[in-house]
């Protein structure tokens, strides 16, 4: 069962089960799947009262989505420290493109060259990982939710503002891919 489990699933097992997971989440609960959301709600844990965004009743509204996102972040944990180190299965061609930009370890889950306490101490490792991530968080909340929750919940429900968002999120990241992270990789 164990290995079962720590192997990489097929995506014609995993992705049926997260189709259905949407349904079901609604008909269950009339709740609608998305991670973005847990952060105004630990705010709403941590800090009530302090602004008026947060005063609402975050056990009623976002337990069970805290839940899910201590699932997510255990099952991560797992699945990153229960078997042996495991490289990502990454095609030559990519492999050269990233030598090409400077990233050569493809040892681990990610490259050392960035994703290091040493590399974040760089300006490069700054911009790709604070002022990235500063820009994914940004962009979730202009967007009113993130990937997951547009492009599997909001789809699956035929909203319109959820499928102007995936595109958005996809030609950011091409955008990202051919245009700037080149820039910051080669240029910093």
């Amino acid at each position: 069962m164990q290995a079962w489990l720590f192997r990489e699933w097929p995506w014609y097992v995993a992705g049926p089960l997260i189709g259905l997971f949407v349904p079901a989440l609604l008909l269950v609960g009339n709740k609608v799947f998305g991670i973005s959301g847990n952060l105004s709600h630990l705010c709403a844990a941590f800090a009530p009262g302090k602004l008026e965004f947060f005063r609402y009743d975050w056990r009623k509204a976002g337990l069970w989505n805290l839940v899910f996102l201590a699932g997510v972040l255990i099952g991560g944990f797992l699945a990153f420290h229960g078997g042996p180190p495991q490289t990502v299965a990454i095609s030559t061609e990519s492999r050269a493109a990233l030598a090409r930009l400077g990233i050569h370890d493809f040892s681990g889950v990610a490259p050392h060259e960035i994703f290091t306490w040493h590399a974040l101490l760089t300006l490069r490792g700054f911009v790709l990982v604070v002022v990235g991530g500063f820009l994914v968080g940004f962009g979730t909340a202009y967007a009113a939710g993130c990937t997951s929750g547009h492009a599997i919940s909001g789809l699956a429900n035929f909203e319109l503002p959820s499928l102007i968002a995936v595109f958005g999120f996809f030609a950011g990241g091409l955008i990202a891919t051919y245009l700037i992270l080149p820039f910051v990789l080669g240029g910093l």
